[in-house]
């Protein structure tokens, strides 16, 4: 090994991420209901949490949060990003039959949200619910009810009041444009699976609560300035663009990966995203965590999303000159009942910890304009040679948590 990876080596050291904090901090996010437009709670927790952990932010109007890590270095800055919004529902109708016509909160199909229960988030109170297809009793309808398509006006919200017409709805305080929450219905078992709504993306803020309780904690100062960033409106699309300063190099989303058929993605270990819809993420900077994971031996595997669009995209059709990557926890099922392992949420931490020990992917970045002098290059095909050296392995990883293999 030559002295000088050795010495970068060196300088990269594991944080010590508490894993008893990171699924204590899930569980307490999870609980709290924030669809998009409904996120005043949540933001509320998290930005207590900061307080709690020394590290100092500030909110936008709407909510948004940046929070800051000090760095060896700062201008240009670096960002980490995870949205603090999720899917849910609203009232579209109140209907005769006394139940609630509902259309999405965010992008998602009409069959993950049957048999759900709900809070509805009236005016003057919460009101509990459930939903169900229009058509849901086969002691009534026999075989029509497997004729129902998938579609949000087959489904409506069976409220847990008496009332059997719009008038009564009215009574009880419902409106059109109430928001609705799903409960994430979450479970923790022994071997390290955690199955639960919302997942996408609570588990990328725990995990940046996670690693930011381990810098406090260890001392470790950030290579370059880093700002925690948590969004609130991810699923309807307008992502970090509202809470970005203009003097941001990188940008890394975290986020969920799609293991499914067909996909590359890893429930276990990390995933790293070439490209989602809006095209490839930077090529110098997804490359460089890939190589802290080959050279720390973190589980991982590279995919290409092109029904995804991550919180970094806003952000680049706003005009900002940034690099952007992803990386993403693994979640079968995602904007259903998720599935994840503390395994891959420990990896992704890793990654994290292990990214924010890094300079610059490019120092030339400190410059918003400049010469051609230092602009980095990407492989030759006619050469197959690149300016950027091969990362050298380091040794085995341990296993994670749950007692379950880290192994992909």
């Amino acid at each position: 090994m030559s002295q000088a990876k050795a010495s970068r080596r060196a300088r990269h050291e594991r944080l010590p991420i508490d894993d008893a904090y990171l699924l204590a901090t899930l569980r307490r996010l999870v609980d709290i209901p924030s669809p998009t437009g409904y996120t005043d709670p949540i933001v509320h927790f998290v930005g207590e949490e900061l307080s709690r952990l020394g590290v100092p932010f500030e909110l936008t109007r709407r909510g948004a949060i940046r929070a800051d890590l000090a760095g060896k270095e700062c201008s240009p800055d670096r960002a980490l990003v995870a949205h603090l919004d999720t899917l849910g529902a609203m009232v579209k109708n109140l209907k005769s039959n006394g139940r609630l016509e509902i259309v999405p909160i965010g992008n998602w199909s009409s069959r993950f949200i049957e048999g759900a229960r709900v809070t509805v988030l009236t005016d003057r109170q919460t009101r509990r619910g459930t939903v169900l297809p229009v058509k849901a009793s086969g002691h009534t309808f026999g075989a029509g009810i497997d004729a129902l398509p998938v579609a949000w006006g087959s489904v409506e919200v069976r409220v847990d009041e008496s009332c059997h017409s719009a008038p009564d709805l009215e009574a009880l305080g419902f409106h059109v444009g109430d928001t609705i929450a799903v409960d994430p219905a979450p479970e923790f078992c022994d071997n390290g699976y955690i199955v639960s709504r919302h997942l996408d993306d609570k588990a990328g803020v725990a995990i940046l609560l996670a690693v930011a309780r381990a810098i406090v904690a260890s001392g470790v100062q950030p290579a370059v300035e880093c700002h925690l960033l948590f969004t609130i409106s991810e699923e309807v699309g307008s992502g970090a663009s509202a809470i970005l300063h203009g003097d941001i190099a990188e940008m890394v989303s975290i986020d969920n990966s799609i293991p499914a058929p067909g996909q590359a993605s890893t429930e276990r270990g990390v995933t790293i995203a070439m490209a989602d819809s809006t095209g490839p993420f930077d090529w110098h900077l997804t490359h460089g965590l890939i190589d802290l994971c080959v050279e720390h031996r973190i589980p991982h595997a590279r995919d290409v999303f092109p029904n995804y669009r991550c919180d970094a995209a806003s952000a680049i059709e706003s005009g900002c000159d940034i690099r952007t990557a992803l990386i993403c926890f693994g979640t079968d099922g995602s904007h259903g009942y998720e599935r994840t392992h503390l395994s891959s949420l420990r990896n992704l931490a890793d990654l994290i910890g292990l990214y924010l020990q890094t300079p610059r992917v490019i120092p030339r970045d400190r410059f918003k304009l400049g010469p051609l002098k230092d602009f980095p290059t990407q492989p030759d095909p006619e050469t197959e040679e690149s300016a950027r050296p091969a990362p050298t392995p380091g040794p085995p990883r341990k296993s994670g948590g749950g007692g379950a293999s880290d192994k992909k």
